[in-house]
């Protein structure tokens, strides 16, 4: 099961909301299917992001992917342990694999996201 205290994007992002920023990442789905990551870029401090833009790449052993914006926002933080350690991303997608922190241009961005359930239902229709 998902973590319930997120959103999700149908690209297989996540969206935690805490204490006005929302931290962004990629879901344990996302990391099976790609398989070991070995490099993450991701945009700067400062940057903007738009919502359903490419904000990075994430790169595995078996393909490069890039990564969706679950909504819009300044960039005011990056993960930048995964520079170093990118395979944080498959160790712990929803804890210490986090990409970055956005401050949104709008919360309620985060209510046309999909909650853990109805991830969990897009998830078994791929499956079908």
């Amino acid at each position: 099961m998902e973590p319930t205290d997120r959103r999700y994007t149908d690209a297989h992002e996540w969206a935690k909301l805490d204490e006005g920023l929302v931290a962004v990442g990629i879901t344990n789905y996302a990391q099976e299917q790609l398989g070991d990551i070995v490099y993450v870029e991701l945009p700067q401090p400062g940057d903007t992001v738009e919502k359903a833009g490419s904000f990075g790449i994430v790169e595995s052993v078996k393909a490069a992917s890039d990564l969706f914006a679950p909504l819009g926002g300044e960039v005011v933080a990056v993960n930048e342990e995964l520079v170093d350690r990118p395979e944080l991303v498959n160790e712990d997608p929803y804890e210490a694999g986090w990409m970055l922190k956005v401050q949104p241009e709008d919360e309620a961005q985060l209510e046309n996201l999909m909650t853990a359930e109805d991830y969990e239902a897009h998830l078994k229709s791929l499956e079908q």
